[in-house]
């Protein structure tokens, strides 16, 4: 039994890794301020004797050094999350993204803890660049013409390099993940997640609101194999200190997950574009393409993905259909 600790463990991606580990048989501590996090997200753990859920903000718990010590791994999701929130919140992106992460490195270095780390960045990171397959080692280049996106961009990158200093100058033993649109059951798109906002709104047969004109494209990753993911990387010692693109290779614009998501669901939804300015505020640039470079994550670890894009949709669709019922 290994003991597991998970910040922002009541989130959509925390709260599949805490029921992940809690099915191996682990103990699990999940600390959350829920800010964004909901304890119904393990509702189907709340009895179970291996799971203690604390309603703290990692800034200021207490507790953090015992725990730090306590564990044996360490995932640290806690993050504002979501265009919506980001652009709203850009003080909270800062304080969260960056002085959480500082936090919780310096804690551990404090504690004399000997935890496996992992900590979740992004794809946002990369920022404008213009070509898919995008590689660990790309340069990164912010564009501060769109303020409050780059706020959280500088916030992922910042929170690398402190990861880095600390395994540097500390030897932590950790790993940085940069997610690449995870989705999948518990996802809401109330902060402007694109798939479970189509899910939604295709459920209830309401327009699909596409923003832009649709062309620009993505990869999704299921959060599933995303959490077996980021429990292999754990596993092993050529991850350590090292930076790991996480995510999905096959590709997909905008305006064909809409048509993808209205013909799953058997949906009488009109597909309806709205302009980014009517949807975000003016200024707003989106990314054209994201897309991994997954060649460094597989020279390290040998994982087939288990869940298609259709699969995730479907999910999404009867989860979100079983709580209208």
């Amino acid at each position: 039994m290994a003991h597991i600790l998970i910040t922002g463990g009541c989130g959509f991606i925390g709260s599949h890794l805490a029921a992940f580990h809690l099915e191996q048989g682990d103990e699990v501590l999940v600390v959350d301020n829920m800010s964004s996090g909901s304890i119904t997200n393990l509702r189907l753990f709340q009895d179970n004797p291996l799971l203690r859920i604390e309603n703290k903000d990692i800034l200021f718990w207490e507790d953090l050094p015992k725990a730090t010590k306590w564990a044996d791994r360490i995932y640290h999701m806690a993050a504002i999350v979501g265009v919506f929130k980001v652009l709203s919140e850009p003080v909270n992106v800062i304080k969260t993204n960056i002085w959480g992460a500082q936090r919780l490195l310096e804690t551990i270095t404090e504690s004399g803890s000997l935890a496996r780390v992992l900590l979740a960045s992004s794809s946002s990171v990369y920022g404008a660049i213009k070509r898919p397959d995008l590689n660990e080692e790309d340069d990164l280049v912010v564009k501060m013409k769109n303020y409050s996106l780059s706020t959280y961009m500088i916030s992922k990158i910042t929170q690398e390099a402190i990861a880095l200093a600390y395994y540097k100058s500390y030897q932590i033993p950790l790993t940085l993940v940069r997610m690449f649109n995870v989705i999948g059951p518990k996802q809401t798109g109330r902060y402007g997640m694109v798939v479970p906002r189509f899910v939604q709104q295709a459920c209830n047969n309401e327009p699909i609101t596409v923003f832009g004109d649709g062309t620009q494209t993505r990869s999704f990753c299921d959060v599933r194999d995303a959490v077996k993911v980021m429990d292999l990387l754990l596993h092993i010692n050529k991850s350590v200190g090292e930076i790991v693109n996480v995510g999905n290779t096959q590709e997909i614009s905008i305006s064909q997950l809409a048509d993808l998501v209205k013909k799953r669901t058997k949906s009488r939804s009109k597909i309806q574009y709205i302009s980014y300015e009517e949807a975000y505020g003016p200024g707003f640039r989106d990314t054209t393409q994201r897309k991994p470079d997954l060649s460094k994550l597989y020279s390290m670890i040998s994982y087939k993905p288990m869940w298609t894009l259709e699969n995730t949709i479907d999910d999404l669709a009867s989860a979100y259909r079983g709580i209208q019922q």
